[in-house]
């Protein structure tokens, strides 16, 4: 529990950090992967943003080692609250009232969640057939691809109303999905015995490679989308899916049981249920600056010919 939070706190600052730096930048674009790494590795404040993040994925690996991957998503979230305040302290990010209750109904879902869990009864699984995994992670990878490019092929039309970053969420999110499930099978590895066998088991499963993959595209796309949208709403949709891919997927690809008893069972998927709806009701658009007033026309003496 307490890595869990700190993982939570170390994501939040990260994704504060970098939303920051990038608001001081060029505008940065997909199109050019090259220059967009040359702007934020030339930002201090960016670098310090993604070593905070770096340091959330070490918690992380301390998290999937002791719960279930269901119970450790609904822990993840929580850190909603936290990126919302800071947004609104570091950023002046403002939330509309909707997703304020948007917020409070995924904090619902977590406690749902959390309620759920009784310690020493939920398994944790250390291992997962390699040709499953890639077959849930490999269509996942491709959709979020297709996604990301059919948002950003949306925004370019003209008179279209600002975006939320929603689209833009969804699809991170789905790489982050897999990046998580890479996270939970290299802690399977974690406790090999032996430094040597640990690291020639971990290159010959797929698990490096998703990560790079994932790592590699999803920075380019995340930090792309995080500029031009608000963090305070792209990044809690991106938290919702990866959670809830994780939970979903991680479980049945692990073999993880789901609780026996029946109030722990409908807890833990009603608090899903309910982190799904929130997700597919938040607004797609932001609501347009009001125009501003236009000044009166200034009264003119007419003059008459003497």
């Amino acid at each position: 529990m307490a890595a869990a939070l700190l993982a939570n706190t170390l994501y939040s600052l990260g994704f504060v950090l970098e939303k920051r730096a990038l608001t001081a930048l060029p505008e940065v674009t997909i199109r050019n992967p090259a220059r967009l790494l040359r702007l934020v590795l030339g930002s201090p404040l960016w670098i310090g943003g993604s070593l905070a993040l770096a340091s959330g994925f070490g918690a992380q690996l301390v998290v999937y080692r002791t719960l279930p991957i269901a119970a450790a998503q609904g822990i993840f979230v929580s850190g909603l609250v936290l990126l919302v305040l800071l947004s609104a302290r570091l950023l002046g990010e403002e939330t509309t009232g909707r997703e304020r209750y948007a917020l409070g109904a995924i904090l619902a879902a977590l406690l749902m969640v959390v309620l759920s869990l009784k310690e020493g009864s939920d398994t944790v699984s250390r291992s997962a057939p390699y040709q499953l995994i890639l077959l849930v992670c490999v269509p996942s990878l491709a959709g979020g691809v297709w996604l990301y490019g059919a948002a950003e092929r949306r925004t370019r039309h003209r008179h279209r109303a600002p975006t939320t970053g929603v689209e833009y969420g969804v699809a991170v999110g789905l790489l982050y999905g897999v990046s998580s499930l890479a996270i939970k099978g290299v802690s399977s590895y974690l406790t090999s015995s032996g430094l040597g066998g640990a690291v020639a088991g971990l290159l010959k499963s797929p698990y490096p490679y998703l990560l790079l993959f994932t790592g590699a595209f999803g920075l380019v796309m995340s930090q792309a989308a995080l500029q031009r949208c608000r963090a305070s709403l792209i990044v809690p949709v991106c938290t919702t899916v990866t959670c809830l891919y994780t939970a979903v997927l991680g479980t049945l690809s692990f073999g993880e049981a789901l609780p026996h008893d029946p109030l722990r069972l409908a807890l833990r998927l009603a608090g899903t249920v309910l982190a799904v709806s929130v997700l597919l009701a938040m607004p797609k658009h932001d609501q347009p600056p009001p125009p501003t007033p236009s000044q009166p026309p200034v009264a003119t003496k007419e003059l008459t010919p003497p």
